[in-house]
């Protein structure tokens, strides 16, 4: 009898643990969306991680996507992020990994972003991972869909003093 039981434990736990298990967070039929910033949310993400002026994105079964600009440009958040015409990665519920073509600028230098994750569930916070950095910041910026602006403004007096006060104050 007790062999038995062994023998019910484990088909119990082969079965348990060997088929996938869903969780509701199904992926997205990427012949379904039609708008990038439909796709965010539907991967957990906020609508707003890119500017209002993308042109079109393409979406693989295998999450990899690329996403295109007419212009480079800039948007001011908590810091200040730039978008190259063509960004890429891979999307999977909760993240974005492979990140290519966002770059976030720190003190006087441009950083690559690697990664963006967020928690689940879901909470008030997203994280950005540049090299081995995390930085995690307030999801509520990241909601709204902002409008970008032309990476040429950065050179103005205004914005010299920005970075002096960054520098200072970080």
């Amino acid at each position: 009898m007790a062999l038995y039981r062994i023998f019910i434990s484990i088909v119990f736990f082969s079965l348990t643990f060997s088929t996938p298990t869903t969780f509701s967070l199904n992926e997205p039929d990427p012949d379904s969306i039609s708008t990038v910033y439909e796709l965010l949310p539907k991967y957990g993400l906020p609508s707003g991680l890119l500017p209002d002026n993308v042109t079109n994105f393409t979406l693989a079964a295998d999450g990899r996507f690329v996403v295109h600009l007419p212009d480079s440009c800039e948007i001011e958040f908590d810091y200040l992020v730039h978008y190259d015409t063509t960004i890429s990665g891979r999307i999977g519920y909760g993240s974005i990994t492979e990140l290519k073509g966002i770059q976030v600028r720190k003190f006087f230098i441009w950083l690559d972003v690697d990664e963006i994750k967020v928690d689940l569930p879901p909470s008030d916070s997203i994280y950005f991972k540049v090299g081995f950095i995390n930085k995690k910041l307030d999801i509520d910026q990241f909601k709204t869909i902002h409008s970008c602006h032309d990476n040429g403004v950065s050179g103005s007096c205004g914005d010299s003093w920005k970075i002096f006060l960054e520098v200072i104050w970080s």
